[in-house]
């Protein structure tokens, strides 16, 4: 009776702690939403992709302006990954428009979720939104191998 509480004690001690995320070398996809600007018709959701090596990132973002149009240049920027925090900075300019971008999150298992603030320049007048999404990468098996070069003779 008593290795059958062991048993049941050790079991409930592994189901209540959070898995630990692995934040491997990878690409995760996903989205973000941010709050609407004065010169859009509403909140954007639109794709990020982080590509994290090593403790960086590199990250790419779609720029929507208007319902249907993508703008012609993406967001574009870098960051650290430091354990399971992750930060990014970045900047996007187009058509007399700029801003500077500042996200931050925490990966938890295979993904990370992001929220961050955009510092937007328009004719003069500073605008800051805020934004969210999550990224996540593929399962571990569907990742690229790195291949071990062939031995010379």
């Amino acid at each position: 009776m008593v290795r059958v509480r062991h048993v049941v004690l050790a079991a409930a001690t592994v189901m209540a702690t959070p898995a630990a995320a692995e934040v491997l070398d990878a690409t995760y996809r996903g989205t973000m939403v941010c709050d609407k600007l004065p010169f859009t018709s509403d909140k954007m959701r639109e794709a990020i992709e982080v590509t994290v090596t090593g403790g960086a990132a590199r990250y790419s973002h779609v720029v929507r302006l208007r319902n249907l149009a993508v703008e012609a240049a993406a967001e574009q920027g870098t960051g650290t990954i430091d354990g399971e925090k992750i930060d990014l900075q970045g900047t996007w300019k187009g058509g007399g428009r700029e801003y500077a971008a500042k996200y931050s999150g925490s990966f938890v298992r295979r993904s990370a979720r992001l929220k961050g603030m955009q510092t937007w320049t328009d004719g003069g007048k500073t605008i800051t939104r805020t934004c969210a999404g999550a990224i996540k990468r593929p399962f571990k098996p569907f990742l690229p191998r790195n291949r071990k070069q062939a031995a010379a003779w």
